[in-house]
């Protein structure tokens, strides 16, 4: 059985925090209305007494060669973001992806820890019920690395992606590296 990668869409996939006129290469602006955001945008606006002003599309950075890189690493592939369901109507069709399994989360997302474990960290470990995954995701710490270390029983890869940036080459082959070193150590092939 291949490990699981659990793929993050804001940061590694849309590098949201580039600066809006220096999107990196590769990327295509996409302009979205997904549910999830309209519902977000409306609540914002009637909380700032706006309650007429149309809702703006989400704007968002993907790149269509991610698609196939992801599908060529040697992972199954879950969606852990925020996007949840979402990611498969807005996200994967732009990058070619199949459908996908996603995490979903629970809707009371705790504060961060007195450790400053990040919030999908203790979700992501009672998802995962000790199975090999790698994670990629902008928000992740060494907090959330030594929480995993204390908490998950099998193997597992943390790797936080530059949201300035996005997913690079260098992230990619770190993936495939892992992966196939993880399957030799466990003397099968991921």
């Amino acid at each position: 059985m291949r490990p699981t990668l659990l793929v993050d869409v804001d940061g590694p996939l849309n590098p949201y925090a580039a600066k809006p006129c220096r999107r990196p290469p590769g990327y295509e602006t996409h302009r979205l209305l997904t549910p999830r955001w309209v519902a977000a945008e409306r609540r914002r606006l009637i909380g700032r007494g706006l309650p007429d002003k149309p809702v703006r599309p989400l704007r968002v950075w993907l790149n269509p060669d991610h698609g196939s890189a992801l599908t060529g690493l040697p992972f199954e592939l879950v969606w852990a973001t925020t996007w949840e369901e979402e990611a498969n109507v807005y996200v994967a069709p732009v990058l070619g992806l199949p459908e996908l399994p996603y995490i979903a989360w629970d809707p009371e997302r705790p504060e961060p820890t007195a450790g400053g474990v990040f919030w999908k960290t203790p979700q992501i470990v009672a998802w995962a019920e000790g199975r090999v995954f790698a994670w990629i995701d902008d928000e992740i710490t060494d907090a959330d690395r030594a929480w995993v270390r204390e908490h998950h029983d099998g193997p597992a890869l943390l790797h936080r992606i530059d949201p300035r940036r996005g997913l690079t080459v260098d992230d990619f082959d770190l993936l495939g590296e892992w992966a196939m070193g993880l399957g030799r150590r466990l003397g099968r092939d991921p």
